[in-house]
């Protein structure tokens, strides 16, 4: 049974700062493209940012140059690292796991108080 578990979540202020962490089970880490969505209420979920089995990483564009994607693939976890943190980055963050199938985290909230 594949697992996505998210973890780092919280209530920080504009300019701060938060790790996310999701520590994943049950499948081929090693080959698996990870990636980090988001969603508001109301609206898509968007992709934030991704880091494929050879370590390349892509990011939204509203998120570049502040967050950081990256795996250790003994550990079987990917992180986000999130700096310089604004209200528009409140959202549920989702762990996303790509290999034959998709796989999904539950999600964790990020807040972002003025």
């Amino acid at each position: 049974q594949v697992q996505l578990v998210e973890s780092g979540g919280g209530l920080v202020q504009s300019g701060g700062s938060l790790r996310l962490s999701c520590a994943a089970s049950g499948l081929t880490f090693r080959v698996a493209t990870m990636e980090w969505f988001r969603q508001v209420p109301g609206k898509e979920r968007e992709l934030v940012a991704s880091i494929g089995r050879n370590g390349n990483t892509n990011y939204a564009d509203s998120v570049k140059g502040r967050f950081t994607i990256s795996r250790d693939n003994a550990m079987n976890t990917v992180w986000l690292q999130m700096n310089s943190l604004v209200p528009d980055d409140t959202a549920v963050y989702f762990c996303h796991a790509r290999l034959y199938l998709e796989y999904w985290g539950r999600g964790t909230q990020v807040t972002v108080s003025t």
